[in-house]
């Protein structure tokens, strides 16, 4: 006679069950690309609760690293623009901003809305794809994936396992910048596109008021994982329409979906517009049909010659930083407007570029972090490269490796910034230590796989990647 099981035994073998299903059910494609997300954000928060990211700093050391005697090679392509500014010789006019009269409301028709759930940040392809869509452009008919993740598999691809499914991969990529999209504009479709800095409210509303909607990268407040509380993060938005009566800009925000509540149509008043967009050096990308590049350039004015705009941007950064107008983030941002603005313009001698991230990191580390007035602003080098320049052009190599590593230390869970593992293995290569930096290069391609700058450093070093 068989023996019962015990009622325990039989409810732990049940659980096993239900639990093998539910692991099995979680991989099955339709049901993995909806929770694959939302896993990855209880991962996150679990991780961040025992290692908070805000509380991560970075203390430069401030000294240069002798070069070794093996050839450091120059790096032909970096992740910066593919276009180059003008030398400052041959940029010596300075054009006048004249204000154009523009109608006092404009909302432009048959805008496009994408939002970007069921993914983790992927404000850009959403945000590319209602550009795109607004002007024709429809995919590939062809493809299984949506023309939204047509965008996101060129921009966002993630981590270089073939295994899992494209939602899974494009998590271990937290950022896409401004000339990843407008390269894809120009090389995968039939539209042009263009980025710059420094732009300001009057320049939006010209834009807009001639037909041209804008993409501009800002930063928000929003309740965010992994902590869950008001957080700084950047996003992008699809801005298409002002009214001056208001005093509102309109803009299609992809993070929230088109209902509970809104994303569609976003209003956001002027003063609060220029405040997050000041966090990204005021910068712009305009999506446009080849044939109106003559148009926009007069729209555009002074704005379409790239090194002015830059040199505009870096007189932007030091009127705020001299103003004292600003204070906690905002002046922050000021700051670091200012090392970016330096290394777009390319000046040939980067201490003043390193020199005010010094400053810039300094305000963050000792001001913002005793502050409770705004969250920290923690993410930004998730968003932007120029201290790493800076450094690394200053012959601070070991700055280079630490600032990556304390940001790479916030991301914690994916350590997935194609940017500062680059930049990490570039300074090692420069200090002589040649495995770690081939390692940590193939870091790089391993969560950005084609990453052309890392490309382009393997064939310099005359390495497989």
């Amino acid at each position: 006679m068989l023996k019962r099981i015990p009622r325990i035994v039989q409810i732990l073998l049940g659980l096993a069950v239900l639990a093998l299903l539910a692991i099995g059910l979680y991989f099955v494609p339709p049901v993995h690309s909806r929770l694959a997300w939302r896993v990855h954000d209880l991962r996150t928060n679990i991780i961040y609760f025992f290692n908070p990211p805000q509380k991560v700093t970075f203390q430069p050391s401030g000294q240069s690293q002798s070069t070794p005697t093996v050839a450091v090679p120059t790096l032909v392509s970096t992740a910066t623009p593919t276009s180059t500014p003008l030398p400052t010789d041959q940029a010596t006019d300075t054009p006048t901003i004249t204000s154009t009269p523009v109608p006092g409301s404009v909302i432009l028709a048959n805008v496009p809305f994408v939002d970007q759930m069921n993914a983790w940040n992927y404000c850009g392809p959403a945000n590319l794809t209602m550009a795109l869509e607004y002007w024709g452009w429809k995919g590939d008919p062809s493809s299984v994936y949506s023309p939204r993740d047509q965008v996101g598999i060129a921009i966002k691809p993630g981590v270089d396992d073939p295994s899992l499914p494209y939602y899974s991969r494009s998590q271990s990529d937290v950022n896409v910048m401004p000339y990843e999209m407008v390269d894809f504009v120009n090389q995968q479709t039939t539209n042009k596109a263009l980025f710059r800095y420094g732009g300001d409210l009057d320049l939006l509303k010209r834009l807009i008021a001639a037909g041209f909607p804008v993409i501009t990268e800002k930063g928000i407040y929003e309740s965010l994982p992994p902590e869950n509380t008001m957080q700084w993060a950047g996003h992008y938005a699809f801005t298409t329409g002002y009214d001056d009566v208001q005093k509102d800009f309109i803009w299609q925000d992809s993070y929230l979906p088109p209902a509970k509540p809104v994303g569609k149509n976003t209003k956001t008043s002027y003063d609060d517009y220029l405040s997050g967009w000041r966090a990204f050096n005021y910068v712009f990308i305009v999506i446009y049909p080849a044939d109106r590049e003559t148009e926009l350039d007069q729209v555009l004015g002074p704005w379409a010659d790239q090194y002015w705009a830059a040199q505009h941007a870096l007189d932007i950064a030091n009127q705020e930083i001299q103003s004292n107008a600003l204070s906690g983030n905002d002046l922050f941002f000021a700051m670091f407007n200012k090392v970016t603005s330096d290394i777009n313009l390319q000046n040939p001698d980067y201490g003043p570029a390193a020199a005010a991230y010094d400053q810039a990191n300094g305000y963050f580390n000792n001001t913002l972090s005793a502050s409770d007035d705004k969250p920290l602003p923690y993410r930004i080098m998730w968003y932007e490269t120029a201290p790493y320049s800076a450094y690394y052009y200053t012959g601070r190599y070991q700055d280079v490796i630490n600032l990556a590593e304390a940001n790479l230390k916030r991301i914690q869970a994916t350590r997935s910034l194609e940017e500062s593992w680059f930049w990490e293995s570039r300074a090692e290569y420069a200090l002589g230590a040649y495995d770690t930096a081939y390692a940590d290069m193939r870091q790089a391609l391993h969560f950005h796989p084609n990453f052309q700058p890392a490309l382009d450093m393997f064939a310099l070093w005359g390495v497989s990647p």
